[in-house]
């Protein structure tokens, strides 16, 4: 069994990012990345945090911008016009969830789709399905990394999709059939709906296991040399502590599988490392320089 690092490979992504960074700055473009907070839940926040600090990482500029949780909605789309107004700001993010006032379909539409590094705006979904995307959105990006790094070619082989988020499961299906480098699989999307799931889990050569139960998918649900992608970060009490788990039940699993994602350290760390690329690419894009992207 191989542990996929996604510390690792992250890693390597970042050091691309920041030779693109230098490459746009002597092009006299200093990338930037509008992060948009509209919450005070602590994990938001966190999350914001950690983007910005990887931003400051590679050279990137990292704008913040808070809106009062209880503001009226106006408030918070007259900030995202003033983003895209802005030609010092190349990648905008809203971070998800809003508050209950909010639409949060109208904050993903504000966004101006070429400064849509999350890739979630209805133009850049259509271009994500048309096999044409401006940005791949970027945990299912970071998985198709991931099996690259693995030495996982997904073509020919049977990929099983366990969730259908917009965020996760339908992009990464969309990709693991497209067609080109990292797709041409025969992939099948299931749910919490899908009768008798480990009949398909089983027959598959990879798992991504997107589906927010913590350590639903099983050993008996896999088989021998299975390639297992784990999206879920769950926390859980354990012996009276709180821990991370994924939604595979790893101990057990990877006895199993040909390679896994560990969580923490899997798929995580790539989210965080394909915003800094689309950010660089919107850049790029913007401003008509050539880069290099990792």
């Amino acid at each position: 069994m191989t542990d996929i690092d996604g510390n690792a490979v992250a890693a390597d992504i970042r050091s691309g990012v920041a030779e693109c960074v230098e490459t746009l700055q002597a092009e006299g473009v200093d990338p930037a990345l509008a992060t948009v907070l509209m919450s005070d839940d602590p994990a938001s926040e966190t999350y914001v945090s950690m983007k910005q600090n990887d931003c400051e990482e590679v050279g990137i500029d990292g704008i913040h911008v808070d809106v009062d949780d209880d503001a009226p909605a106006e408030e918070l789309y007259d900030t995202i016009d003033e983003l895209n107004a802005d030609d010092g700001v190349h990648g905008i993010l809203v971070q998800l969830p809003v508050p209950d006032h909010v639409d949060t379909e109208r904050v993903l539409r504000s966004i101006d789709p070429a400064k849509d590094v999350d890739g979630f705006h209805p133009e850049n979904v259509g271009r994500l399905v048309g096999g044409n995307a401006r940005f791949k959105p970027c945990t299912p990006h970071g998985i198709q990394r991931l099996l690259a790094a693995a030495d996982v070619d997904p073509e020919g082989k049977e990929a099983v999709v366990v969730g259908r988020s917009d965020i996760v499961g339908k992009p990464i299906a969309n990709l693991l059939f497209g067609r080109g480098p990292g797709g041409n699989a025969t992939t099948t999307v299931c749910h919490s709906r899908t009768d008798d799931l480990a009949s398909h889990t089983r027959r598959a050569d990879i798992v991504v296991a997107a589906a927010g139960i913590p350590e639903f998918i099983t050993a008996d649900m896999v088989s021998e040399g299975t390639t297992v992608i784990d999206v879920g970060i769950n926390r859980v009490e354990r012996d009276g502590e709180s821990t991370l788990v994924g939604d595979v039940d790893y101990e057990a699993v990877s006895e199993k599988a040909g390679a896994i994602t560990p969580v923490p350290g899997g798929v995580g760390p790539m989210t965080r490392a394909m915003l800094l690329y689309n950010t660089v690419k919107a850049a790029a894009e913007q401003h008509d320089v050539d880069v290099d992207l990792p």
